[in-house]
């Protein structure tokens, strides 16, 4: 409660000294002067508006204490003596004086941050029954605003809607007091125009509409559904404020109402302008980029943000770096950041990747090593039956059959629909492989006859 008073007691005490400031009439000409050359002549008829020359000398002192000029410090001790001294003749008072005494006896309450009692005195000057509507309407708007800062908000309504039916004008304040008590109420519906009310006056003046006034828009908006709405205020604060979470907010935006085309090209261009702050925002754009068929720029962007420090080189994002390269069939360029995740996780599933890339690249010796180190190192069944067919694929090319075979009937074991044709496969390039190897070593036999130097043999 005490720090949200810190924000505003200043602001109140200005207030009430100068509503004083017009209460408090002159001091009369018969009570100007010290001297008294003569009897004086009787005093003139007290108006309810006014204040006797004993009041006004009263409030002059308070105000003096409580607000002294120069280095002199304040004295509210003695301003309240004062006050508590006057008060004690309140019913011989006028209403223009019970205002004036009720006044700076809520100065003095919201100085000391005695809050509760502060309300209770605005709620007393509402009772006085000749009470002036300049001063009427200052005590509904400090009391509507002390409740809003309570976080009373229906009994900051009701003093709020008073004001409007007492005051001959509208104010951008009210308004916007209005908006913050039914939206901290969840009456959105019904803030909303209150809030487009207080905005409307403000641009009616010239005046400036601050960032936090179309912030709190965008809040209802999204409370209510209302996506469209949304989406325009973000675009306007944009052009007007260029703050990033604006931009993050509007892609946001763009995936409730499942336009993740636009989604992206919004966080794409705050990832351009260096609006993108977290390793969460780097992983989103990267990983959508990757699902709408455009991984290498996803790639980029995941890179930048090592590059950077913000994303992390652990395992899961090195992971998702390779994945994306595999995605974009950038398998030498994969081999890189597949090595870091094997380096950095240590798991079977890095060496797998490992493998599969080699395989890719043409690197069979190194691709059939790494298969073979994440098969030691255990991986789940279905993995594991692939690994295995990719290990037989290997050694075929490194011409391996028998091992080849081997592993490729493990994969069919294990369940892989594609090992048994595969096994076929090994078996007739095994035999291809013999024949030309038998051809081959004829061939050789055959030019090489020493005998008939330099005519054909025959084995």
């Amino acid at each position: 409660m005490m720090k949200w008073y810190a924000r505003y007691r200043s602001g109140f005490a200005v207030l009430a000294i100068s509503a004083l400031a017009l209460m408090v009439q002159p001091l009369p000409s018969w009570a100007q002067d010290d001297e008294d050359d003569g009897p004086r002549q009787p005093p003139p008829t007290r108006s309810s508006d006014t204040l006797s020359e004993r009041v006004f000398r009263v409030i002059s002192d308070v105000q003096e204490m409580m607000n002294p000029e120069g280095d002199d410090e304040v004295d509210l001790e003695g301003a309240k003596e004062e006050l508590d001294e006057l008060n004690e003749r309140y019913d011989s008072l006028n209403d223009f004086e019970k205002s004036t005494l009720l006044n700076f006896y809520t100065n003095y309450y919201l100085a000391v941050d005695d809050v509760q009692s502060a309300l209770e005195t605005f709620e007393r000057i509402l009772t006085i029954e000749e009470l002036r509507v300049d001063a009427r309407l200052r005590a509904l708007m400090a009391l509507g605003q002390i409740y809003a800062g309570e976080e009373r908000y229906r009994e900051a309504i009701d003093a709020f809607n008073q004001w409007r039916e007492l005051s001959e004008e509208e104010s951008a304040t009210v308004f916007l007091l209005l908006a913050n008590s039914h939206y901290n109420l969840e009456n959105f519906d019904t803030a909303i125009p209150y809030l487009l009310d207080h905005m409307a006056m403000l641009e009616e003046r010239d005046r400036e509409v601050r960032r936090n006034i179309y912030s709190l828009l965008n809040v209802m908006y999204i409370e209510t559904e209302q996506y469209e709405l949304s989406r325009d205020t973000l675009e306007t604060m944009i052009i007007l404020f260029d703050e990033p979470a604006d931009w993050r907010n509007l892609a946001a935006v763009y995936g409730f109402v499942d336009d993740d085309e636009s989604r992206i090209r919004i966080l794409e261009l705050a990832y351009h302008q260096g609006y993108l702050e977290s390793e969460g925002q780097f992983m989103n754009l990267a990983q959508s980029l990757a699902g709408m068929d455009a991984p290498i720029r996803g790639v980029r962007i995941l890179e930048d943000g090592m590059a950077q420090g913000i994303v992390e080189e652990d395992g899961d994002n090195l992971r998702r770096l390779t994945q994306m390269y595999m995605m974009a069939a950038e398998f030498e360029q994969a081999t890189d950041p597949a090595l870091r995740y094997a380096e950095v996780s240590d798991e079977a599933e890095a060496y797998d990747y490992l493998g599969y890339i080699n395989y890719m690249s043409g690197n069979y010796a190194e691709a059939a090593d790494a298969i073979q180190q994440a098969l030691d190192m255990g991986l789940d069944e279905d993995a594991e039956a692939d690994a295995y067919l990719f290990l037989a694929r290997s050694l075929v090319e490194l011409e391996r059959f028998d091992e080849a075979a081997s592993a490729a009937r493990t994969a069919n074991e294990l369940g892989n629909n594609s090992a048994e044709s595969y096994i076929t496969y090994i078996e007739r390039t095994q035999q291809r492989f013999q024949t030309l190897e038998e051809r081959r070593e004829q061939a050789i036999d055959f030019y090489q006859c020493p005998e008939l130097q330099g005519f054909t043999c025959r084995a």
